[in-house]
């Protein structure tokens, strides 16, 4: 499989889901994870509407399925300030980590991706290294061994 992390935005301004999920949708396109942002942002919009993605200890786990997205793919956003995201813990969101996935692998792919990083956010260490790092190869890094057993 091809390296699913596609990039870590940092001090990003969103202050709302609404305007971290818009964020992540037109991210989308910038990085050819899809050609139709507005169907990005209409699978992400449509799993809010489900229930919040926000997870705990300042993570949301946004995901979008779509056919408009051609390749499984995640991308992780940092916040300047704490966003106003309705969460497990009832926290503000720090961080988001967006996972990206065609329908067809809705339910494959997809699940043992979101199993994975939600495994990932159990561990502190990965969570702090998330917070607290400004090098994205390093985030990445990380990342892409959870993603990888």
């Amino acid at each position: 499989m091809s390296k699913l992390v596609k990039k870590v935005f940092f001090d990003n301004s969103a202050k709302n889901t609404a305007e971290a999920i818009e964020f992540l949708s037109a991210q989308a396109v910038e990085l050819g994870i899809t050609d139709d942002k507005d169907a990005v942002l209409a699978a992400f919009n449509e799993r809010e509407a489900q229930g919040p993605t926000g997870m705990t200890g300042g993570f949301a786990l946004p995901h979008a399925k779509s056919t408009a997205v051609k390749d499984v793919s995640v991308v992780v956003v940092k916040f300047a300030d704490k966003v106003e995201w309705e969460s497990m813990d009832g926290s503000d969101i720090k961080a988001a980590i967006a996972i990206y996935v065609p329908d067809d692998e809705a339910t494959t792919t997809h699940l043992r991706v979101l199993a994975q990083i939600a495994a990932l956010l159990m561990q502190p260490d990965f969570c702090e290294l998330v917070l607290d790092s400004d090098d994205e190869a390093e985030i990445i890094a990380a990342l892409e061994e959870g993603l990888a057993e």
